[in-house]
């Protein structure tokens, strides 16, 4: 049996979420291994719907999950997360939940700052969720940074807490922004007292677990494209979002008996800035928008909707390794007589396969498409192959030809059932 891996291939929003429960059905553990609360992963069984944030998806199932270091942790937003879940009779504790005792927090005075880099950088802003989740990992890599463990530890906090005030001070001041210290003193050991019972040598938990032969799921947050090294830079998250993320994001010791599922949305959609190549701003986007539901779990902003980018998803493929290809949100395109794929760009006179990392070149790319028929039929729920419509499987096929690579799973409703297990890997992992 084979450890799973899950990452978005596109820019977020992929539907990670609805797979990740799917998936989870065959593990044994479930581990977010980057990223914060900025991540919103939306479940929906049966008539239930439930968003999550920091939590693994597989909680929902009462699989054991972890929160691994790579993560940037908001105390407060976690314990809001488990208090909404025990109202909704999803019972969370030290037996299902363990957390990371070397993660880094985010504390109020992060989100302040992530409030005054969106003020400084005026119209070339990144569109931040303003959960204070990149000047946490800056104050991470700065070492500065107050970890869960640093909470049992009275003297060790105020320390750590007064020389993280005094090093942002002269901004805050400068903005009229004031952080009262002891408040937040009190503050974190008030929450502490809620999370650390949850604080345990997660390493040491998952390297046990895959030494058992445990099938451990490590479940991405955002997209491969908003990788801090490889995505669109600077419109990018403060962490890495491909695969390769999940063992300094874990301290899960480097095996090589992994799968990796790279999930793809049928169409492409952005949240905030940045480049985006195949991007409409017509009523085929209004109609994307509209039927697909495109509006953020955590920002609740509506999405940047445009036509399936290969060549993009492509990149992501192979930065993350993947094995297998999870296309999702096919039964959106049903009413559409026209579908294009972006094979390829053109920026300034030459033609490319991927998209360069020059911000320059990004500025004068032209998709180059081809226009496939659409099938004008319904696929929403459908569970098997052979029940789509004929254009359907000719549009799934193009994007297998264009991206060398077979797409396994193909999602056709939020529900778990609704879900074409092409390549039967639940019984094949």
């Amino acid at each position: 049996m084979k450890n799973i891996v899950v990452v978005g291939s596109q820019w977020g929003d992929e539907g990670k979420g609805k797979i990740v429960d799917w998936l989870s059905s065959l593990a044994d553990m479930v581990v977010r291994f980057q990223g914060g609360n900025n991540a919103g992963h939306t479940l929906k069984i049966e008539d239930k719907v439930y968003k999550l944030n920091l939590l693994p998806s597989g909680i929902i199932r009462n699989k054991k999950c972890i929160i691994g270091n790579g993560v940037v942790l908001d105390p407060w937003a976690l314990i809001d997360e488990i208090s909404k879940l025990n109202n909704e009779g999803i019972l969370i504790n030290n037996q299902n939940l363990y957390i990371a005792e070397n993660i880094c927090l985010i504390l109020p005075i992060h989100k302040i700052i992530d409030e005054v880099n969106e003020i400084e950088r005026g119209n070339e802003n990144i569109g931040t969720t303003m959960r204070g989740i990149g000047p946490a990992y800056e104050d991470k890599v700065g070492r500065r940074a107050i970890r869960l463990c640093d909470i049992q530890n009275f003297d060790l906090l105020k320390n750590k807490l007064d020389k993280l005030h005094k090093f942002h001070q002269p901004r805050l001041e400068k903005y009229n922004k004031n952080i009262d210290v002891d408040i937040v003193y009190q503050d974190i050991l008030s929450i502490g007292k809620h999370i650390l019972k949850f604080a345990s040598p997660v390493w040491k938990i998952i390297n046990e677990a895959g030494e058992k032969k445990n099938i451990i799921l490590f479940e991405g947050a955002q997209g491969s494209l908003l990788d801090i090294d490889f995505g669109t830079y600077p419109f990018v998250t403060s962490s890495n979002t491909s695969s390769g993320q999940v063992f300094a994001g874990t301290g899960f010791g480097i095996k090589d008996n992994h799968k990796v599922f790279g999930i793809t949305k049928a169409y492409t959609t952005r949240v905030g800035s940045g480049p985006f190549p195949t991007e409409l701003k017509d009523d085929i986007a209004i109609y994307l928008t509209e039927k697909g539901k495109e509006f953020g779990t955590v920002t609740k902003r509506k999405r940047r909707c445009g036509w399936f980018d290969a060549s993009l998803v492509k990149q992501s493929l192979k930065i993350s390794g993947v094995t297998d290809i999870v296309l999702t949100k096919l039964d959106v395109l049903d009413e559409l007589d026209i579908i294009k794929i972006c094979t390829g760009y053109k920026i300034n006179g030459k033609n490319y396969d991927y998209l360069p990392f020059d911000e320059k070149l990004q500025e004068h790319i032209e998709p180059i498409y081809e226009s496939l028929d659409g099938w004008n039929q319904t696929t929403f729920g459908i569970t098997k192959w052979e029940s789509l419509p004929e254009n359907a499987k000719k549009y799934i096929l193009y994007i297998e030809k264009i991206l060398e690579k077979k797409i396994s799973i193909i999602s056709t409703g939020p529900e778990r059932s609704e879900t074409i297990d092409r390549n039967n890997i639940l019984g094949n992992i």
